[in-house]
C-alpha cells in the first residue's frame, strides 16, 4: 500500500479500537486521516474492505513478530498451540479491533475475495511454519497446507463463537489444539501423501 493508503487502513484500525466495527465510518475515516472521502472510496470500496486490509497489515506485523519469536514446542502440536494461543492473546487484548476485522472477514463480499485469499495466504504461511522446523519436517509441504488450511478455519469458527459470546478466546484455542492432534494423528497414520492422493 501507498503511503496514503496506509494512512487510511491505520486510521480505521485506531476507530475500530474505539468503537468496534460500526465506529469505521468512511467518513470519519476521511476526516481523522485527512483525506478526501473520494481518495477513501478510490482505494477502499466499502468499511469491511478497509478492515481486511488492516487485518492484513496486522497478520503481516505478526509475521515479523514471530519471525523473532517462533513458536515453542518439541512436536508440531505443541509448536500450533503455541503459534494460536499467541495470535488469539494478541487479538484478544484488542477486542473492538478484533471483532470487527472478524464480521469484515465474515461478510462474504465476493469483490473482497483476493483481500480475503491474502489473508489466508498468510495465516497458512504462519501455521506451516509452526508444523514443520527445518530440522523437524513433520508433513509434507502440501499436507502441511492442507492442514494448515482446515486449522485456521476452525480457529475462525471458535473466534466468531468468542465474537458472539457463545465462550472465552481461550477455547478457540482449545479447539484449534485439540483438532491439530487428531488431524496430525489421521494424517500420519495413513502415510505420506495417503490423504492427497484421495
Amino acid at each position: 500500500m501507498d503511503e496514503r493508503s496506509q494512512r487510511i487502513v491505520k486510521t480505521a484500525i485506531d476507530l475500530a479500537e474505539e468503537g468496534g466495527f460500526e465506529a469505521v465510518r468512511l467518513r470519519d475515516v476521511a476526516a481523522h486521516a485527512k483525506v478526501a472521502l473520494g481518495t477513501v472510496y478510490k482505494r477502499f470500496r466499502s468499511k469491511e474492505d478497509m478492515l481486511v486490509a488492516a487485518l492484513a497489515m496486522e497478520v503481516g506485523r505478526l509475521q515479523s513478530l514471530i519471525n523473532i519469536t517462533p513458536p515453542v514446542g518439541v512436536s508440531a502440536e505443541e509448536r500450533i498451540r503455541s503459534l494460536f494461543s499467541t495470535l488469539t492473546t494478541i487479538l484478544a487484548a484488542r477486542p473492538k479491533f478484533s471483532q470487527a476485522v472478524i464480521r469484515a472477514v465474515a461478510s462474504g463480499e465476493p469483490e473482497m475475495a483476493d483481500k480475503v485469499l491474502r489473508f489466508h495466504s498468510q495465516m497458512v504461511t504462519l501455521i506451516v511454519g509452526a508444523i514443520n522446523t527445518p530440522t523437524e519436517p513433520t508433513l509434507t509441504e502440501d499436507e502441511a497446507k492442507l492442514l494448515a488450511h482446515m486449522l485456521q478455519q476452525i480457529w475462525f469458527a471458535g473466534l466468531v463463537g468468542w465474537m458472539g459470546g457463545l465462550h472465552e478466546p481461550d477455547e478457540a484455542v482449545r479447539q484449534v489444539t485439540q483438532a491439530a492432534r487428531l488431524m496430525l494423528a489421521g494424517m500420519q497414520s495413513l502415510g505420506e501423501g495417503a490423504l492427497l492422493s484421495e
